[in-house]
């Protein structure tokens, strides 16, 4: 077709055909679905490798809070004195060295105490021996070898022995639980001449009840018959040979009483002794444990220096924790959500009377705030509630300036004007246009405020402003207080709840950022 045609709009007959000349015509379908803002922001979060990572953690540490009670041998308000600052143990994972051993230096008397505790119970304290050597001490001008063993130690059997008093009822619950379990608990007292030497026996120590060396009236710790190479350890099998139980069963008999003839002369051994209405007896304490409470004793994270379970008290105190800062950010995000909205949008007096009070709230110390409330409101309505209103006191206000900021930079966009126009109500235009748009950096802040809550209870636990301390409840700043006092004796105690806090608060950043750009309302439409 010529030029000129085209301008002077001369089209020659069959220039042009109609198409689907026969078909109805209809509004085609698109190939791909609608995404909406939600699966938009979801499929861009889901580019972000390092908060998919951190979001797992998350899961596994709320999954640790919620279950780690549940799925523990001992209940939140355990406490065995016996049982303090023991080390981390877990059957099947030794190999690791998570089997609550230590390498420790110890004296020649510990090492024959350790020795004489494997001889008579079976249990042995000693693992491994690295080295043993002398060391030469001067005291004044007199100059004295004594000598050391590098071992490793089960931390689990060292307590070995202890003296009990228990009643009438438990005393035959011990014996019948030997019986049915073919487990010897219970051992011969210390030796005594005479039944009024029995009431003092709280006077010795249940591992050292041998005869050990006496030169020129002094204890040396070290057993009789020892010789010179320290090979000689007979002098254990000479006490204990003869126990006094029962030679058909070989279980201890009740009440039995028996007399051994030894080099120095006649001891008596009491497997029983009466006092008043209870009985005075002598234990081995990791046998004791096993009839005590149904198990062996194995404690994933240790104890601490009260005789807690440290991996009990850590699920229930992160559980604590975390739902301290998962209320504390709703209530705060609710309310400033909506004070911000009513800022934003309406401005004017209200907003002036508003941005006054923040000033004044925003200028409070918050220890000072936490402090005050803690003397003056927690014995009234408890700790808790107590530090729930002094989070909340000024804890709505990030909230609600980062929407009142949003709102400002919105409410004068041009689909605002355009759905005003079509006659949208301020309802409508508030939580359908403008906070959709806004609730990016807000949902962000509210995710990193749960950590802030949990670090910021932790400082003030850890500080003893507040105490959340009890048999039933504690949390993870409470146990980060309890560790520091042993913190380089026994790291494990402050370890795991420092690991948990860390994990935590690391996770929730990287969390929180995924979901800041996630929800970046610029960023839509660039998931691909």
């Amino acid at each position: 077709m010529k030029t000129e045609d085209l301008n002077n709009k001369k089209f020659p007959a069959g220039s042009f055909e109609f198409a689907q000349m026969d078909a109805t015509i209809h509004d085609k379908k698109f190939d791909t679905k609608p995404v909406g803002s939600f699966q938009s922001a979801m499929r861009r979060f889901a580019k972000n490798k390092s908060s998919i990572v951190a979001g797992v953690i998350i899961v596994l540490l709320i999954l640790f809070a919620i279950i780690g009670v549940e799925v523990s041998h001992y209940e939140v308000d355990f406490v065995d004195k016996d049982y303090t600052n023991y080390l981390p143990k877990v059957h099947g994972l030794e190999w690791i060295g998570w089997d609550g051993s230590r390498k420790v230096t110890i004296t020649e008397a510990e090492y024959w105490s350790y020795v004489a505790m494997a001889k008579e119970t079976g249990h042995n304290p000693i693992l491994e021996v690295y080295d043993h050597y002398d060391i030469e001490t001067v005291y004044g001008k007199l100059k004295q070898k004594k000598h050391f063993y590098d071992v490793k130690i089960d931390t689990y059997a060292t307590a070995g022995n202890m003296f009990k008093t228990v009643t009438d009822e438990e005393y035959a619950a011990i014996q019948k639980y030997q019986d049915e379990h073919n487990i010897q608990i219970i051992y011969p007292a210390f030796p005594v001449a005479s039944k009024d030497q029995a009431a003092s026996l709280d006077q010795y120590n249940a591992n050292m009840w041998y005869e050990i060396l006496d030169t020129k009236g002094v204890k040396k710790g070290i057993p009789v018959g020892v010789k010179e190479d320290r090979s000689d350890v007979d002098f254990v099998a000479k006490y204990i040979a003869f126990r006094g139980y029962d030679e058909a069963t070989g279980l201890p008999r009740d009440g039995y009483t028996s007399k051994m003839t030894i080099e120095e002369g006649e001891r008596q051994y009491e497997y029983g002794i009466r006092k008043q209405n209870s009985w005075y007896i002598r234990v081995n304490a990791y046998d004791y444990f096993t009839y005590k409470y149904g198990n062996e004793p194995e404690f994933w994270f240790g104890t601490n220096q009260y005789g807690q379970d440290v991996f009990t008290r850590l699920a229930a105190g992160a559980r604590f924790s975390l739902l301290l800062a998962v209320c504390v950010a709703t209530i705060n995000f609710v309310v400033g959500a909506i004070i911000g909205c009513l800022e934003g949008y309406y401005g004017g007096v209200f907003d002036i009377t508003m941005q006054r009070i923040v000033e004044i709230l925003s200028r409070l110390p918050s220890y000072a705030v936490f402090t005050l409330f803690n003397l003056h409101l927690a014995h009234k309505i408890g700790a808790i509630p107590s530090l729930m209103f002094a989070f909340i006191v000024t804890g709505w206000i990030g909230p609600s300036e980062t929407l009142r900021m949003q709102f400002y930079r919105f409410k004068n966009q041009e689909y605002v004007l355009a759905a005003r126009t079509l006659g949208a109500r301020d309802g409508r235009l508030m939580f359908k246009h403008i906070l959709p748009n806004a609730i990016g950096t807000v949902i962000t802040s509210s995710v990193l405020a749960i950590p802030g809550v949990i670090g910021a209870e932790s400082t003030l636990s850890y500080l003893n402003i507040v105490n959340l301390n009890s048999d039933k409840i504690t949390s993870v700043g409470t146990l980060l207080s309890g560790g520091q006092a042993v913190m380089q004796s026994y790291p494990h105690i402050i370890l795991f709840p420092a690991l948990f806090l860390s994990l935590l608060m690391i996770c929730f950043n990287l969390f929180g950022n995924g979901l800041r750009d996630a929800f970046n309302p610029q960023l839509r439409g660039t998931e691909g």
